[in-house]
């Protein structure tokens, strides 16, 4: 347990911070599962309209430190690339 005065304030800021990064984390994964949704359905301007939803909450994520810069590059490449697939 904390024993000083900024011991106790760094872990009341820890556990803000985690609660923020968590809601974060948690609406990159619906907007990304929506894609994967929308893919899984064949619908290519479903997941065409999903993956522009999506895509500024990855990056947004990266921005505020919830996601690595390259993850979320990485993975907005990848459901790119699966959506345009979906056209041939």
């Amino acid at each position: 347990m904390a024993n000083t005065t900024s011991a106790k304030k760094a872990t009341r800021k820890i556990a803000r911070r985690t609660a923020v990064n968590k809601a974060r984390r948690s609406r990159v994964r619906s907007f990304v599962r929506k894609v994967e949704e929308a893919i899984a359905s064949g619908d290519q301007a479903a997941a065409a309209a999903a993956l522009k939803a999506a895509q500024p909450e990855l990056m947004r994520a990266a921005t505020k430190g919830v996601l690595h810069a390259n993850t979320a590059s990485r993975k907005v490449s990848r459901l790119a690339q699966r959506v345009k697939g979906l056209s041939v």
